[in-house]
């Protein structure tokens, strides 16, 4: 039924393709690609469990967020620090680090007006000028400003670029080999192009906009990686394989100090206000977060249960159904595996 589900969107040509990892516990449930994507030379290219994603927002729990809790563990930084104490341009300062982290800084969604791939504009110095929008912790905004912040924090503390810290530190140590901002052009034939773009398609280059002035890297947007190393990712935010990166108490700390819906980074579903991309079935306390683009990671703590859920549903335009998609899979998931 959800491989019928999956091929149906395609067929629709709702969704090119994905790519689908399920798993509870040590248990693999379901591991299956789909589809094809059209790219950026014209041709079509088939969509496999060694296709490479721009994983867009997931960048932000991939690569940031794990960064900044080994800053954390490691004491450089602290949830309860300013954010001026080390961008001293940014203007506001009752705004913290556990602000950026939580969505609730003050700080707008995005820039405006939004920022187009062929412009020439500062994006730093337009946030650090930014008044807030909002009373700083009052509510939540989701917000790639926060986050873009953030990782700019990650590099004044470590002394390198974002990329570098995350690559070394995080990716290398956890074995996720095809994990990087800016990949490789030798990549490219593996890469899933995403939208098209005066008459050709984006593929190995950043969809985000930001991110693509940012030169490719922010803490926002700009990933990529595929469905294995977002498995590794999972099992180890799980406790299914161990690891000694980042201590297992900040670990948990992410999905369980909230301010709302939102956890350290993660979205939490708390079984009431917005029903999260997993549905409202799943268990209380799972989490997860999206990508724009078409991805998404779903984690229940209770269950040892995943999906890793990998499309690149902005090849159609930005009119698509990803929302309806990502729930309706995850409900699925819920229906086959767990209360059967």
């Amino acid at each position: 039924m959800l491989q019928q589900y999956i091929k149906g969107f395609i067929e629709e040509q709702k969704i090119p393709g994905a790519v689908i990892h399920v798993q509870r516990d040590m248990n693999v449930l379901l591991k299956q690609s789909y589809g094809n994507f059209t790219a950026k030379d014209g041709s079509t290219q088939p969509i496999t469990q060694q296709t490479i994603f721009d994983i867009a927002s997931l960048t932000k729990v991939i690569a940031t967020l794990p960064s900044a809790l080994l800053l954390l563990a490691r004491g450089e930084i602290a949830l309860d620090d300013s954010v001026q104490k080390f961008l001293p341009k940014f203007l506001h300062e009752t705004v913290t680090i556990k602000n950026l982290l939580q969505h609730n800084s003050g700080l707008q969604a995005d820039l405006s007006p939004p920022v187009q791939r062929d412009e020439v504009r500062n994006i730093l110095e337009e946030i650090y000028q930014l008044k807030l929008s909002y009373k700083t912790g009052e509510t939540i905004v989701y917000s790639d400003l926060g986050m873009i912040l953030l990782g700019k924090i990650i590099e004044e503390v470590s002394g390198k670029s974002l990329n570098s810290f995350a690559d070394n530190e995080i990716f290398k140590p956890w074995e996720m080999r095809h994990t990087t901002f800016n990949p490789s052009k030798n990549l490219l034939h593996n890469i899933a192009s995403t939208e098209l773009v005066k008459g050709q398609y984006v593929q190995g280059e950043v969809h985000d906009e930001k991110a693509f002035l940012l030169k490719g890297v922010s803490g926002s947007a700009g990933l990529f990686s595929c469905v294995e190393d977002l498995v590794k990712y999972a099992q180890y935010w799980l406790g299914i394989s161990k690891q000694s990166i980042i201590p297992s108490e900040w670990m948990d700390l992410c999905h369980s100090h909230l301010c709302q819906h939102r956890g350290l980074g993660f979205e939490v579903w708390t079984g009431k206000d917005t029903v999260p991309p997993c549905g409202r079935r799943w268990t209380v306390g799972s989490f997860g977060h999206t990508g724009f683009t078409g991805t998404s990671i779903w984690l229940d703590p209770k269950r040892k249960l995943f999906v890793v859920l990998l499309t690149n549903a902005v090849h159609y335009g930005r009119h698509f159904h990803v929302k309806e998609f990502r729930q309706g899979v995850h409900e699925l998931v819920y229906d086959i595996y767990i209360s059967n």
